[in-house]
């Protein structure tokens, strides 16, 4: 596993492009089973997740064609479902998260599936029950195969329309039961469906290939089935979590950063969070301009009262970006309670923070209070091992800001969610060099 060596403490400057949204990406990828025909895919991250999951499609028999590093295009004509339960297979799709999106397209189109215990990252309890009974309710029958650890689904009758309301509002969850419900006989009702911009964009493009979609961006959905579909072309929105961590990049740093074609209609709520800690953000276009500041503070609620940040399904504020918001408030001007709801140890990575020189108090798995230093305490580098995606992230921006030489071990994680990052910090100035 590879490592970074990061000297912090450096202005940054200059302009960044976000890449394609990966959570976006491995839905879209996995919606090329719904037909025989060519989808067409650009503005791809070209990270580990979303190549792992290219990886396990050619496997199926898709045939890819990768004509640049952001596009590519996938022909799921002849389909080879003896792969499903291959060795190569089985450890791929366990390591990948994503992966359990392929349920969906081939329950409707095949009838059948088998998937390993899905991977991804430690951050707690994620459980695939919205996923499960959805199908389920469709007309999937679920047996698992405790020996191989592995879930073999079929559907002998086909699937069929019918009336759902989810258990959570879960963002794949609701993407693998639409992917199912757009060949199923009858009418979908889902209610309680994720409508995060990723959802919105799968919607739009399952419509453009034949499907029949109503209520798009919201949370009830109606989904008449189809007999087939055909192919079409779909780019993908910038990854908000970029665009996020970028400004918290900016603000840590106390640079003068453009984050280039930001996406800013689809970013919902997170210009606005940043700005409660006090970051000032300027709007060019669908550009977003974080200007240089030497300090930033944080607002409180009307009544006086201690700001609290807290993750909640779309519109609410990503979970994704929970880390990079903590991290950003060890600097800020005044004191932070962030509130992670969802998954009981995305905050455990804090202990690095405190031993860099922070000053947080873990409350609990969920929640922690964080006294912000007003950068006159400069964080200081240290050793440290990325645990997951969001928090290795956090953890490096947190050594860009830190006085010395830090050391981010176990960098695969961090590949796994953005590409290139080390090649593209550096053309801001950035002192990072992976070994």
């Amino acid at each position: 596993m590879g490592s970074f060596i990061i000297s912090g403490g450096n202005t940054l400057s200059g302009t960044i492009k976000p890449q394609g949204a990966k959570n976006e990406a491995l839905q879209i990828l996995c919606a090329c089973l719904l037909t025989e025909e060519t989808i067409h895919i650009s503005n791809l991250p070209d990270i580990v997740d979303v190549n792992n999951l290219i990886g396990l499609l050619d496997g199926l028999g898709v045939e890819v064609k990768r004509t640049s590093r952001s596009e590519v295009s996938l022909t799921a004509k002849d389909i080879q479902l003896d792969y499903l339960k291959s060795d190569a297979f089985i450890r791929r799709a366990a390591s990948l998260r994503g992966s359990i999106m392929i349920l969906g397209p081939l329950l409707a189109r095949f009838r059948k599936a088998y998937l390993p215990h899905p991977g991804g990252d430690k951050i707690g309890r994620r459980r695939l029950d919205t996923h499960f009974i959805g199908l389920q309710k469709l007309g999937a029958r679920f047996n698992e195969d405790s020996q191989n650890k592995c879930y073999d689904i079929t559907a002998p009758h086909g699937l069929a329309g019918t009336y759902m309301l989810l258990d959570e509002a879960s963002v794949t969850g609701t993407a693998n039961i639409i992917m199912a419900a757009v060949l199923a006989s009858g009418t979908t009702t889902i209610f309680n469906a994720a409508c995060e911009p990723y959802i919105v964009q799968l919607c739009q493009m399952l419509e453009r290939m034949g499907a029949q979609i109503q209520g798009i961006g919201s949370n009830l959905l109606s989904i008449t089935g189809v007999e087939n579909l055909g192919g079409t072309s779909h780019r993908l929105l910038s990854d908000m979590i970029e665009v996020g961590s970028f400004i918290g990049m900016a603000a840590m740093t106390r640079s003068s950063i453009r984050i280039a074609e930001a996406g800013i209609n689809s970013l919902g709520m997170i210009p606005q969070v940043f700005q409660k800690l006090g970051i000032k953000l300027q709007f060019d276009g669908d550009d977003i301009i974080v200007p240089q500041q030497d300090s930033y503070q944080v607002e409180t609620f009307m009544d006086g009262g201690i700001m609290t940040i807290a993750d909640a399904p779309w519109p609410g504020f990503t979970p994704d970006l929970i880390s990079i918001v903590l991290v950003v408030a060890t600097q800020a001007k005044g004191t932070v309670l962030i509130h992670q709801k969802m998954f009981e140890s995305r905050l455990f990575f804090v202990d690095k923070l405190i031993d860099m020189g922070a000053q947080i108090i873990l409350c609990d798995p969920h929640r922690a209070n964080v006294i912000g230093l007003n950068h006159a305490h400069t964080l200081k580098g240290i050793r440290m091992s990325s645990p997951d995606i969001r928090a290795g992230v956090a953890l490096l921006i947190a050594a860009l800001s830190a006085k010395g030489e830090s050391i981010i071990d176990n960098i695969d994680q961090i590949d796994r969610g953005y590409q290139f990052i080390d090649k593209r910090l550096q053309s801001l100035g950035a002192k990072i060099e992976r070994i």
